[in-house]
């Protein structure tokens, strides 16, 4: 789609740098811990130089000799020095400290500086993110079959893929066409959204293979394809308003004192409310009430730093003794994993992970092998997997419950392989060779499992605030942006398909 001729170019390439921080007064009161001296009076100023020059003269005289009795005598000084330190950190801080503290925070942040780094954050490297990791466009048109003519290629593939991605400032088109710096105060006024246009660099290749297997390449470039708007919120980096002086705004006819950190929405101010989830990466342990199948639960909710995807959760949950089929001795320990229907036992899951003796499974679980109640509690899981004692076998076990029916054995231990590569606990990793540490960490949530059935440790509050994250405006846009452009390449896929004369 072309861009109308009076349309302003879009501004440099994300991700863009930030413009420098505004600079704010320093706060009134002095800083917690510093202490001011009190004033010397001259003679007493005049008699500590004499001294220092003094003590400098003795050095010189004395040559290294001094220098080793200086040091001693600091090292033997030091003892009143420690004293005042303990003095100063036993001093109670007071509430008159505490908030001190706090609105010197507010006065350097302001109210809403979480808002506007998120968005900032989104919009500088989310976005671009989103569409690097979107996979290349492919169709394979059908070669139609021609009686008594034979196709010039035997095989023609097109590939769509999106570059670099670029946002203009806001901007208004008017109905005759012509486009105008938008202002919070006019989206307001005539109920329009304060959004700014999104533009992205678009490669449409044609790969050809001839008879002889010889390749044609064609190449069309589309630089800054106007692909939609994104609604920019107000006092960020890519407003209007931003490093904009009071006076300045006073004359757009905006309040100095307005913090921004909202959206204008057909003339409507909108403000993001932050969204409360549970903590990711973090091993939960929860007692479950009785009765019930499982005694206990460790759950941890496993997401990439880098990645923009769904948290990918994984349990390991004990049966309670009343539950478990072999009566009073059978607290089995069990873990469910991604896309696997059934619950795997956890030694099974070591196994297939490449840790066959028990003494390799013990020690990443149990780290003291004194340990006796411990593990007592690890024999039934032992006992239980007695039968699977090889990797191979255990990567069966596990394809078997997979999602895959009907397959070769092959396939089923490469299903579970990647399962295990991909799937369980990416935050530990996605690559190869990253089984020693996915066994340590699976280690350690059974490990956390187990001190909460012997009573050692208390079993997590699910309410607490520091088990919470607040999911701000960056990652909910983001989530937004990404299901959009899903359907965009959706929608450029199913349209190629039906202009292109290849599928007629």
């Amino acid at each position: 789609s072309s861009l109308p001729a009076s349309a302003p170019p879009p501004i440099s390439p994300l991700p863009l740098a930030r413009g420098g921080e505004p600079t704010h007064p320093p706060h009134p009161r002095a800083p917690l811990g510093l202490r001011l001296a009190p004033a010397m009076e001259d003679d007493e100023y005049e008699e500590g130089m004499e001294m220092d020059m003094g003590g400098h003269q003795h050095l010189q005289h004395r040559g290294y000799g001094a220098e080793e009795e200086v040091e001693g005598g600091y090292a033997g000084g030091g003892d009143g020095e420690d004293e005042e330190e303990e003095a100063r950190d036993e001093e109670e801080i007071t509430q008159e400290d505490a908030w001190a503290v706090i609105s010197a925070y507010f006065e350097e942040k302001g109210l809403v500086r979480q808002q506007l780094d998120s968005f900032d954050e989104f919009i500088q490297n989310t976005m671009q993110e989103i569409v690097d990791e979107s996979a290349d466009i492919e169709i394979r048109p059908e070669s139609q079959h021609n009686p008594g003519r034979q196709a010039e290629f035997a095989e023609t593939l097109h590939k769509i893929s999106f570059g670099q991605i670029y946002l203009s400032k806001p901007m208004m088109t008017e109905a005759d066409g012509e486009t105008a710096t938008l202002f919070p105060k006019s989206a307001r006024l005539r109920n329009l959204t304060y959004s700014a246009p999104l533009y992205v660099d678009v490669s449409y290749r044609v790969v050809k293979k001839g008879h002889d297997c010889e390749e044609v390449t064609e190449t069309a470039e589309y630089p800054k394809v106007f692909i939609g708007k994104v609604p920019i919120m107000l006092r960020s980096s890519y407003c209007t308003l931003f490093q904009q002086s009071e006076k300045d705004l006073t004359e757009l006819g905006e309040c100095p004192y307005d913090q921004g950190g909202y959206f204008v929405i057909n003339g409507s101010e909108k403000v993001l409310i932050a969204q409360e989830k549970m903590s990711t990466n973090h091993v939960y342990v929860f007692k479950k009430r009785q009765p019930n199948k499982f005694a206990y639960v460790g759950e941890v909710r496993s997401m990439a730093e880098n990645q923009n995807r769904p948290a990918s959760s994984m349990f390991v949950r004990m049966l309670s003794r009343a539950g478990a089929k072999g009566g009073s001795s059978g607290q089995y320990i069990r873990a469910t994993l991604p896309y696997i229907r059934a619950d795997i036992p956890i030694i099974i899951v070591f196994r297939a992970l490449g840790f066959v003796a028990d003494k390799d499974i013990l020690e990443h679980i149990c780290y003291d092998f004194s340990d006796t109640q411990m593990m007592e509690l690890l024999r039934p899981s032992l006992e239980e997997a007695f039968v699977i004692q090889n990797q191979q076998v255990a990567l069966d076990y596990i394809g078997k419950r997979g999602a895959t029916v009907g397959v070769t054995r092959e396939k089923r231990i490469k299903y579970a392989k990647e399962i295990l590569q991909k799937e369980m606990l990416p935050h530990v990793g996605v690559g190869e060779f990253c089984e020693t540490k996915k066994a340590y960490y699976f280690g350690y949530i059974i490990h956390r499992l187990l001190m909460c059935a012997l009573g050692r440790r208390a079993e997590d509050d699910r309410d607490h605030y520091g088990n919470k994250r607040l999911d701000l405006a960056g990652p909910l846009l983001g989530g937004l942006f990404r299901m959009l452009f899903r359907k965009l390449t959706r929608d450029v896929r199913s349209y190629v398909q039906k202009v292109s004369p290849l599928f007629q």
